[in-house]
């Protein structure tokens, strides 16, 4: 029952922004990935045009990008802990400087 509710908002969608298509929109994307979306969309009976219109249509209604963005596997949430602590612990225990040159004479043992 959800999914032919679902089924049936999206075709409104399509079909009321149908008359007002006069725009193109040219994209240049990874080969993958535009077939990794393309059969992704078509498990949900969409095709990329859809897709992108959808996402087009959120993000002027909501104001925002319809997700939150993430670097993916650029740390491991563990590795992400270790720094998160690292940084806590060096503002915990460092040494503050009321300038620069005081820093660089710290550094330099001056």
């Amino acid at each position: 029952m959800i999914d032919n509710v679902i089924t049936l908002c999206i075709l409104g969608v399509l079909l009321n922004n149908h008359n007002k298509m006069n725009s193109t929109l040219n994209i240049r994307i990874d080969k993958k990935l535009k077939e990794n979306a393309g059969k992704t969309l078509k498990s949900m009976g969409l095709d990329i045009s859809s897709g992108v219109k959808m996402f087009l249509n959120q993000v002027v209604n909501t104001g925002s990008i319809p997700f939150e963005p993430k670097m993916h596997y650029v740390m491991t949430p563990k590795q992400e802990k270790w720094v998160i602590k690292q940084i806590a612990e060096a503002k915990k225990n460092s040494k503050g400087y009321k300038n620069v040159k005081d820093l660089f004479d710290d550094i330099l043992g001056k």
